[in-house]
């Protein structure tokens, strides 16, 4: 039996595919201790596992945009990207941070699975290999890499593999490390400085490019949903999505749904369960441009109250939560900002998507939806009426569309996330001896400090 250490960021759709690990591990008879944002606790120990909760800026809740993105209102487009990334993920570190090292001083662990943005980890990777256990991620979203074949992560841009495309790739890189993301950069070397009281190592990643730095990085999506890269990092593996619906606690179906006309086509839409603070972006105009088509509309406000949407059409239903084993094999397509677990889930039932693309990677998906032919890329965070209805007539009329995301539902089933990862966390590639304990000098914080020098 081995003791693993996962570690993830509050935010629903980083917790629950942990939260599933964890319920897989102990069940195969090892034991577990995740650390994570306090709420989820309940839900860790459902699962078998030991909760350790992080403190202070890092134990945010997703549900209350005012503690953590108190000013998301004052930027947009890429500047709202920034500002969520620093809030989200940087910010956090020092307490990720501290939470890694009080634990690491008292246990011992075989190898530490944390999901790619957990960038308190980043002391450790940085690191030498052979003075601490095994450090695995878990990718939450598209395939963040940087590569010559794309342009950078959240840009939404269509890959190119010819020479003049990969001459923008190369510059558009450039200018994202260079220029947009400066800032943000400098703001984590300054934090990862003042955290570890050391200087910055040589090496030290560039925040929104980390996937090289971990032992190995598990992909919960599957590669027919990536694009081809040929400079695609060796520690990547494709594993495949994850079922997250014993994860966090399942909602009941609502009493109306036996009530609809399931005879129409079914539409769902949603902005998730972070970007849901201004319904007028997407789920309101979404039910206004449908409510003359002949189509059912299912909408669920990720957690806010319903009513806060306001008055419906005749044609809308909506609810906090749905189960969605039970409501995508009865949808016809789905309206989303773009959150990749989401969309993973509406493609393995084969469902198209319609996508209105939010910020931080949320481009990325629609992005790959529209290269894959599996949906429709509106480009668009706030579509109009008849950006929307246009897109939802072509989605239902085209079956192309449907026969591309049965495509990927059939290759989705190929997939066995669960055992893939225990066996990788099992057998980690890059790794000296798992270290841990009081005894352990390498992963007291005097340690920590002289193995980084």
């Amino acid at each position: 039996m081995s003791h693993y250490l996962l570690a993830s960021t509050p935010l629903v759709g980083h917790v629950a595919p942990l939260v599933a690990v964890a319920r897989d591990l102990t069940a195969r008879g090892h034991e577990v201790t995740m650390l994570t944002g306090s709420r989820f606790a309940p839900s860790i120990r459902a699962a078998g596992a030991q909760p350790l909760r992080l403190d202070g800026v890092a134990d945010f809740d997703e549900r209350e945009l005012d503690t953590y993105l108190p000013h998301a209102d004052r930027y947009h487009g890429i500047g709202l990207s920034r500002y969520q990334l620093t809030q989200t993920f940087v910010r956090p570190m020092p307490e990720q941070w501290r939470a890694l090292l009080a634990v690491l001083d008292v246990t011992r662990f075989d190898s530490i699975l944390v999901d790619n943005f957990f960038l308190g980890a980043l002391p450790l990777l940085v690191g030498e290999r052979g003075q601490r256990p095994p450090v695995l991620a878990v990718g939450v979203g598209p395939l963040a890499q940087f590569s010559r074949n794309t342009a950078p992560p959240n840009s939404g841009f269509a890959p190119s593999w010819s020479h003049a495309g990969m001459l923008r790739n190369r510059a558009m890189n450039s200018f994202a490390r260079r220029v947009l993301f400066r800032s943000l950069q400098r703001y984590a070397i300054g934090l990862y400085s003042e955290m570890t009281e050391s200087p910055v190592p040589p090496g030290f990643p560039f925040v929104l490019d980390v996937a090289a730095s971990f032992d190995s990085y598990l992909h919960l999506g599957p590669r027919e949903f990536e694009y081809p890269l040929d400079d695609l990092l060796p520690t990547v593996r494709f594993v495949g999505p994850i079922d997250t619906s014993r994860s966090i606690p399942a909602p009941e179906m609502p009493s109306w749904w036996n009530d609809i006309d399931k005879s129409r086509p079914i539409i769902h839409v949603t902005q998730g369960t972070l970007a849901n603070s201004d319904f007028d972006s997407l789920v309101r105009p979404a039910a206004t441009a449908l409510a003359d088509m002949n189509v059912t509309v299912v909408a669920s406000t990720g957690g806010r109250p319903v009513e806060t949407l306001g008055r419906l059409p005749d044609n809308c239903r909506a609810a906090e939560f749905l189960p969605y084993d039970q409501l995508l094999p009865a949808t016809s397509a789905i309206i989303s900002n773009g959150g990749f677990g989401t969309v993973m889930l509406a493609h393995a039932h084969g469902v198209p998507a319609v996508i209105a693309p939010g910020a931080e990677d949320k481009p990325e998906v629609a992005a790959r939806v529209a290269f894959h032919g599996t949906g429709i890329d509106l480009r668009t965070g706030t579509p109009t009426h008849s950006q929307i209805r246009d897109a939802v007539a072509r989605v239902l009329d085209d079956s192309s569309y449907r026969q591309a995301a049965a495509t990927l539902s059939s290759a989705l089933s190929q997939y066995a996330p669960l055992e893939s990862i225990a066996h990788a966390l099992e057998h980690p590639s890059r790794h000296d001896h798992p270290v841990g304990g009081r005894s352990r000098l390498c992963t007291s914080r005097a340690g920590l400090r002289a193995a980084r020098r």
